[in-house]
């Protein structure tokens, strides 16, 4: 069993837990948690279960592919932009701040333009 609490002591908010905090057992211990990754093949009518590195490699793949077939080094009058406008991301209310932060970081290395954090739509 996972114990979740706030810390009464806290100048802020005073031991309450945000939406994040008060679910957190669910997220850990819900039944229905996929535990490995799937994939849907097109024309396909079911989930297949793939290991992980077969997820990474696939995801990569695709990534750099549209990556390259898609980059936009200069723009109409010849400046640099080096930029992705085919590739997006949108970051999760559940995801830690670290892990934004990384996350935009490595999507703004790619290039992309195109990267929002639900906590703010």
């Amino acid at each position: 069993m996972i114990h979740v609490e706030g810390d009464p002591d806290h100048p802020i908010n005073r031991g309450t837990l945000c939406p994040k905090g008060a679910s957190l057992e669910q997220d850990i211990l819900n039944p229905r948690r996929l535990l490995k990754p799937q994939v849907r093949r097109p024309g396909s009518d079911h989930w297949e279960d793939i290991a992980w590195q077969q997820a990474i490699d696939e995801i990569a793949h695709r990534v750099k592919n549209t990556r390259d077939d898609t980059f936009i080094e200069k723009d109409a009058q010849g400046r640099t932009v080096n930029r992705c406008e085919s590739l997006a991301w949108i970051g999760g209310c559940t995801d830690t701040n670290e892990f934004n932060y990384l996350v935009v970081k490595t999507m703004r290395s790619l290039g992309l333009t195109y990267i929002e954090n639900q906590a703010r739509v």
